[in-house]
């Protein structure tokens, strides 16, 4: 199970996304009304931009689109209609910004408020400015689909703002293998692309990060953001306690999980106070632990073939690789070996 299941019934993506999404297979001769009803979605819902449908309904949309349209390569269209207008303020905010670099981290801090099951982290590795995409709330049929709608969006952004800039030197890296339909892959890209990369990234020289960005505006920038503030608030709002741990324990990607008393810092409680209220719910700390454990696990063997187990094991905090076996076993009831063996065949 995907430690960020439990949150799949709250409303957290703008209807517009799903509109949008039907809008593109209707074109490709579905119907709007096949797509909507097996999503639980009504059609009433769709007429109104400020209204919300849930992270589940939103997979059952994208499932069924995949489906009915037949196109393995659906994410990238889907994505290249995501215009930067989409967004909303997320993209008001980062437009308006001066340097590329500060744009980044607007869209890696508020990225979430529009995609609520992903999350972008920003670093520089050497000479290489990194985008880097994780997913929280996955399917193996849409593993590919996500990446894809992301990778797509920023790439169709960066053609507005920059042109093709930024190809050079720049590529694509996914952790999937290489599709039959990989044209479209170089279109996008600029023929820059590797599969089974083992991660999911946007690399491109570091030496454009102080490129100028041409529609700077500091004053909307500043209303954009207090926007994306208020967004931010809702969403935590509307989160459960259980929800706001698993998202403190998802965003730690460097190995070993924050402690009990390290989260309750983060969230301005006592351990004390965070153990009550997690216990109200029906849960405890150390289980939303081993769920985060269990899908980076799952995650490590099936994408990044080249880690040994106790490579895998100490990546994942475990100072004894036995300890883990034991772990996954209780997880998967077989051994990490074995259940990697028998996913990739």
């Amino acid at each position: 199970m995907n430690a960020t299941l439990s949150s799949g019934s709250l409303p957290v993506m703008r209807v517009h996304y799903a509109e949008i999404l039907c809008q593109l297979v209707e074109e490709r001769g579905v119907r709007r009304s096949d797509l909507v009803s097996v999503a639980g979605i009504r059609n009433s819902q769709l007429s109104h931009p400020d209204n919300f449908i849930t992270l589940d309904q939103f997979t059952a949309l994208c499932q069924q689109a995949l489906t009915r349209c037949g196109d393995e390569c659906l994410g990238l269209e889907y994505g290249k209609r995501l215009k930067f207008t989409a967004h909303g303020a997320l993209s008001q905010a980062a437009i308006s910004c001066d340097t590329l670099e500060q744009a980044l981290a607007v869209l890696i801090k508020y990225f979430r408020i529009r995609f609520a099951y992903m999350s972008l982290a920003f670093f520089v590795e050497d000479e290489d400015a990194v985008i880097q995409l994780e997913i929280h709330h996955d399917t193996e049929k849409l593993h590919r689909f996500n990446i894809e709608v992301v990778m797509a969006t920023l790439m169709d952004v960066n053609y507005l703002l920059f042109g093709t800039q930024l190809l050079d030197g720049g590529r694509c890296l996914v952790d999937y293998p290489r599709p039959e339909d990989v044209e479209r892959y170089q279109y996008l890209f600029g023929g820059k692309v590797t599969f089974s990369a083992g991660v999911n990234q946007l690399r491109f020289r570091k030496s454009f990060l102080g490129l100028p960005m041409s529609l700077s505006n500091p004053v909307a920038r500043r209303v954009a953001e207090a926007q994306c503030e208020e967004e931010m608030r809702q969403m935590e709002a509307s989160a459960s306690v259980s929800d706001r741990v698993l998202r403190l324990l998802e965003s730690a990607r460097d190995g070993r999980l924050p402690g009990l008393e390290d989260v309750a810092q983060q969230m301005g409680v006592s351990p004390r106070t965070l153990r009550r209220q997690l216990s109200a719910e029906g849960g405890g700390f150390h289980g939303l632990q081993e769920s985060v454990r269990h899908q980076r696990a799952r995650e490590l063997l099936l994408r990044h073939s080249a880690m040994s187990i106790d490579e895998i094991a100490e990546h994942l905090g475990y100072s004894d690789p036995s300890n883990f076996g034991r772990a996954f076993r209780k997880w998967e009831g077989m051994s990490p070996s074995a259940w990697r063996r028998d996913n990739q065949t």
